[in-house]
């Protein structure tokens, strides 16, 4: 199926975002995933992935987080995302931000949005979510964070979550405590352990060296993406857009 691609420039956090939008073939209205990446920012990994949503027919904006850059230094990426992850209106903000930009697209049903994301890109989708937006799914990794109390209940749509069962960033404390917190609120919750995973399995370039509990594992990398479509296909079908 061929697909267009452009950079899409929008306001947030102050700075000048460069999200990477990818179109379906055709000119119809179709479903969309608004994608979110890790706390080193948005990279390859999420562009093609945005390309692999728009080739199974959906419309998908994979969103900064750092002005257009890409942190690869764990220092500069801890001293921005940590106080970004302690602020859950900063993260909503920049979340819809985001969101503003996919609704405003031709190509998007506006009534059919999912958001996707992993590490810091997941964590703002859990705060979409707890914040009211009208979402369809939302899908986390290595994102098992936790709002203020009470705000859980807002959430209006499943959320799926995986995690590597060697995560320490995700221990089974925050585990637990995520599953709390979704249970008290009433949300249709799944969360995946994936055995033997550590932090960023899913991320092909990262390298455990480089920081302690951090690295791929293509076997489950894979798994959790067939997990994600099949959270799509269940809450957002292509199919059923088609058909419309």
């Amino acid at each position: 199926m061929t697909i267009t691609t452009r950079t899409i420039e929008y306001p947030a956090d102050g700075l000048t975002m460069k999200g990477h939008l990818a179109l379906p073939a055709g000119d119809g209205r179709r479903p969309a995933v608004l994608l979110g990446p890790e706390g080193t920012g948005l990279s390859d990994v999420e562009r093609g992935r945005a390309d692999a949503l728009a080739e199974l027919g959906y419309v998908a904006l994979a969103f900064d987080l750092h002005g257009g850059r890409y942190l690869a230094d764990p220092e500069e990426m801890l001293a921005r995302c940590m106080p970004l992850l302690a602020d859950p209106g900063r993260m909503r903000a920049m979340g819809h931000a985001a969101l503003d930009v996919l609704r405003a697209e031709p190509r998007t049903d506006p009534e059919r949005i999912a958001a996707v994301g992993y590490g810091t890109g997941g964590a703002i989708a859990l705060e979409l979510g707890r914040d009211g937006a009208d979402l369809r799914a939302i899908g986390t990794i290595n994102a098992l964070t936790t709002g203020r109390p009470g705000e859980a209940a807002r959430i209006r749509c499943p959320v799926w979550a995986g995690v590597g069962s060697e995560d320490p960033i995700m221990p089974y404390a925050q585990r637990d405590a995520f599953a709390a917190e979704m249970q008290a609120a009433g949300v249709d919750w799944r969360l995946v352990v994936y055995g033997g995973a550590l932090h960023a399995f899913h991320h092909p370039t990262v390298d455990h060296t480089v920081r302690p509990g951090i690295g791929y594992h293509p076997r489950h990398a894979r798994r959790a993406w067939r997990d994600v479509v099949d959270l799509l296909a269940e809450c957002v079908p292509v199919h059923w857009s088609l058909s419309r």
